[in-house]
């Protein structure tokens, strides 16, 4: 028996969100279940949310508690293990990875340093904001890399109007005023969140405070709203941005942000009671040249096209942790969900193919498009077309439609389309009782 359970692979995958957690829930139903391998999720925190929701969390809009899912749960049905810790160091020549103690929120430690032997390794620990050095931007500004972050960005925010609608005189200059640095996705569809929260919080009672005295701006480096996007879809959505009133500041270099304010190369000084930074992203810094392997400036590993690192066929990278050549164009794949779900499926494909010592597929990363939503007031996006070069612009009712099935995809992936369905079911019933903002 012994023997028999040494020639059982043992399969790591660090870092359980969006790309991760499909991966390790696939390789547990299908490897760990049927006994063909010892598949462990390895992530340093207890729970995963979607993280293109992280946004509606910070405006308080979705509530994280109602759509995380318990990687301990998730395991249990799916057929793999889970461990609580965050991987700092990896030793390849031993091909074990190192994993920091864990403390609870009083310093005490609650779990030791460990070791977890592999035979493959998948790292796909996500992505950071990027501050580039810039004065001030770790001090003054909130991010919305994680759960936690987004819950504190959205409980600095209800204090805030508490504190402006009991205050009994009338609101100082800016005081609630919102700045949003980097003008992606996750600052757009943020911007437009906050406006709909801020007639929301009107509407559940805090009447002293009218949407008016809020006053959103995004400060962009580019010429351009959505950058990396298609320009029809950036004009689109810097109309529908306008009729919202948020200020839109492009071809402003953030040089420094203070206490109050954000300077920008040219002078202007932007001032904002909340600073929120979206302008950037890494990969995690413990990434940066580790165990020798080949890392870029962002500390993303270097992949093959068969997303194996290049100097280690063992060791796979995927989703924003990893550089992967976008063939037939000049860059990578972006960093987006739907790029993260393509090479867990094919990372799959690679491992059980391996373990049957059968040849390996490359990945190609396939555009099916992008949508950016702007809350309840619109969504716009681009379909790619297969039959022609180029892209179908889409707006409205279908935009959101598409906007929401993307999600629906994430879940049906780790659940199934039954599961999903009852859980949409349950999520109907939900918001007919519940307030459509958390107010706690």
């Amino acid at each position: 028996m012994a023997d028999e359970a040494k020639s059982i692979p043992k399969i790591v995958v660090v870092g359980g969100g969006a790309g991760g957690l499909e991966l390790v829930t696939k390789l547990g139903r299908k490897l760990g279940k049927k006994g063909k391998a010892e598949v462990t999720l390895v992530d340093s925190t207890h729970t995963h949310i979607w993280k293109p929701l992280l946004h509606e969390v910070a405006a308080g809009t979705l509530d994280s508690h109602e759509d995380e899912i318990e990687y301990l749960g998730q395991a249990m049905c799916s057929g793999f293990r889970f461990r609580l810790g965050r991987m700092d160091d990896l030793d390849r020549a031993n091909k074990k990875i190192s994993v920091a103690p864990t403390y609870n929120d009083k310093g005490v430690e609650i779990i030791p340093r460990r070791e977890f032997d592999y035979d493959y390794l998948v790292i796909s620990v996500g992505s950071v904001s990027h501050d580039f050095g810039i004065k001030g931007v770790e001090q003054n500004c909130l991010f919305l890399d994680t759960t936690t972050q987004a819950e504190t960005f959205q409980s600095q925010l209800l204090e805030a109007y508490l504190r402006a609608h009991a205050q009994g005189k009338p609101l100082d200059e800016g005081q609630l005023d919102i700045a949003i640095v980097g003008a992606g996705a996750t600052g757009v569809e943020l911007s437009a969140q906050l406006h709909e929260v801020s007639h929301l919080l009107t509407a559940y009672g805090l009447d002293e405070v009218q949407p008016t005295d809020v006053k959103i701006s995004i400060i962009e480096a580019a010429s351009r709203v959505l950058p990396g996007l298609p320009e029809n879809l950036s004009t689109a959505t810097e109309k529908e941005l306008g009729k919202l009133g948020v200020s839109l500041f492009t071809n402003e270099r953030v040089v420094e942000i203070t206490e109050d304010a954000i300077k920008t190369e040219s002078g202007k000084s932007i001032s904002a009671a909340i600073k929120v930074w979206a302008a950037g992203i890494k990969a995690p810094d413990f990434l940066k040249d580790i165990a020798g392997l080949e890392t870029n400036w962002m500390n993303q590993l270097v992949v093959q096209q068969t997303l194996q690192t290049t100097l280690d066929d063992d060791i796979y990278a995927i989703g924003d942790c990893c550089a992967c050549k976008w063939v037939g164009e000049d860059q990578n794949v972006p960093p987006r969900a739907q790029a993260a779900h393509q090479m867990a499926s094919l990372t799959y494909k690679s491992i059980a193919r391996r373990m049957a010592n059968k040849s390996i597929p490359e990945y190609h990363y396939h555009d099916y498009g992008s949508l950016v939503s702007l809350g309840k007031y619109s969504t716009v996006g681009n379909m790619m077309g297969n039959l022609s070069k180029g892209s179908l612009m889409i707006e409205g009712f279908m935009a959101r439609m598409m906007y929401l099935s993307l999600y629906k995809m994430h879940q049906v992936a780790l659940f199934g389309i039954f599961r999903v369905g009852m859980l949409s079911l349950s999520h109907l019933f939900r918001r007919s009782v519940h307030p459509k903002i958390k107010l706690h």
